[in-house]
C-alpha cells in the first residue's frame, strides 16, 4: 500500500547554466562528471520532497550543493569580474504568499542562496546589496569566507582569455556560458518555490548585476501559476521580465506551462537576440526545461516520477 507521501505529487527541476555548451568541446570525463552531479542532485532533492521536507529547504539544499561545486558559476566556482574579484547574486521566492529575498554583489558569503532566504525571512526587505548584505549576514550569524574561497584556475583562465579577446578588438568568447544555477520545486504542501544563484558574467564591470537576484526576471514563484528559475544573458531577462512573464501567461492568459515557457524563451527572447533558458514547474507537477542556446545543464523529476538529465540540445536521458 502506498503511503500518504507516495500519493502526494512532488516535482523538481534544476539548471546549472546555459550557453555554448557543445559535445565536441567537452571531454568524455568532464561530461560524465557533470551528468553524475546532475543525476545525484536531482535525486537528492526529489527524495527530500518525498520525505515531506518543505520546498524552501529543498531549494536551498540543492542549490548549496551546486554553490559548493567548482563545476558551476555560483559560489565556489564563480567567475571573475574585470578587476579579478568575485561578486555573487542570489534570490529565492515562495509561491504561497509571494515572499521573496535576494542579495547582490556579495563577495564574502559562502552561500548566497542561504543569505537570500535570510533576507526573505529575517528582514523587512526583499533585496540587499554588497557591503550592506554582508553586514546583515554577519548580524545573522553567517560564517563569512575570504574572497579567495571562490578562486578557481579555470575561471581565472577564462577571465584572461576574455580580456585578451576584448583588448584585441574581438568579440569576447571566453567561457561563453551563463553559468547561473537554479532550482524549482512543487512540495507536498502544494507550494511552488524557486531559487537562483550566480557568479554573474566573466569580465563584468562597475558592479554589474544581472537577472538572478531580480524577482520577476531571473526568479519567480506563484502557487497560482508556476515557479521559474532562469539562466542567460541577464540584461535581456531583466528587460523582458522573463520569469514573471511565463507565470503571467499561465495565470491571466490560460497558457500551459510548456506554451508559456516556449513562447517567452523561443520567440520573445530570440526576437530580442536574448540567449538563455529556464526551468519551471506548475501546480500539477509538470516541468519545463526550455533553452535557446546549444546546451543547458539540466535535470528534473516530474509528478509522474519521470527523470530527465541533459546537457546538450535534444539530449535528455532518463
Amino acid at each position: 500500500m502506498m503511503s500518504a507521501a507516495d500519493e502526494t505529487r512532488v516535482a523538481i527541476a534544476l539548471h546549472g547554466g546555459a550557453g555554448t555548451i557543445e559535445r565536441n568541446a567537452m571531454s568524455e570525463e568532464l561530461e560524465a562528471t557533470y551528468r553524475a552531479f546532475l543525476d545525484d542532485a536531482i535525486i537528492r532533492g526529489y527524495e527530500q520532497l518525498r520525505e515531506g521536507r518543505a520546498g524552501l529547504d529543498v531549494v536551498v539544499n540543492v542549490i548549496q550543493l551546486m554553490e559548493d561545486s567548482p563545476l558551476f558559476n555560483a559560489g565556489r566556482g564563480a567567475v571573475y569580474t574585470w578587476e579579478g574579484a568575485h561578486e555573487l547574486d542570489a534570490s529565492i521566492m515562495h509561491g504561497e504568499n509571494l515572499d521573496a529575498g535576494a542579495v547582490a554583489g556579495v563577495s564574502t558569503v559562502k552561500s548566497p542562496i542561504a543569505l537570500a532566504r535570510a533576507v526573505m525571512e529575517d528582514s523587512p526587505h526583499v533585496m540587499l546589496a554588497s557591503r550592506g548584505a554582508e553586514a546583515f549576514a554577519l548580524e545573522r550569524g553567517f560564517d563569512l569566507v575570504s574572497p579567495e574561497y571562490f578562486a578557481t584556475e579555470r575561471r581565472r583562465e577564462a577571465l584572461e582569455a576574455y580580456k585578451a579577446n576584448e583588448q584585441a578588438g574581438l568579440k569576447p568568447e571566453a567561457d561563453h556560458k551563463f553559468g547561473t544555477v537554479g532550482v524549482v520545486v512543487l512540495d507536498q504542501a502544494g507550494n511552488l518555490i524557486a531559487g537562483t544563484s550566480t557568479g554573474g558574467m566573466t569580465g563584468k564591470r562597475w558592479g554589474r548585476i544581472g537577472d538572478s537576484p531580480v524577482i520577476g526576471a531571473g526568479t519567480y514563484a506563484d502557487n497560482r501559476s508556476c515557479a521559474v528559475s532562469a539562466t542567460g544573458h541577464g540584461e535581456y531577462f531583466i528587460r523582458h521580465t522573463v520569469a514573471r512573464d511565463i507565470c503571467a501567461r499561465m495565470q491571466f492568459g490560460g497558457a500551459t506551462l510548456d506554451e508559456a515557457a516556449s513562447t517567452v524563451v523561443m520567440e520573445e527572447l530570440i526576437e530580442a537576440d536574448g540567449e538563455g533558458g529556464i526551468v519551471a514547474v506548475d501546480p500539477a507537477g509538470r516541468v519545463a526545461l526550455v533553452f535557446n542556446t546549444p546546451g543547458m545543464y539540466r535535470a528534473s523529476i516530474d509528478a509522474t516520477g519521470r527523470k530527465v538529465v541533459g546537457i546538450y540540445g535534444e539530449d535528455e536521458t532518463p
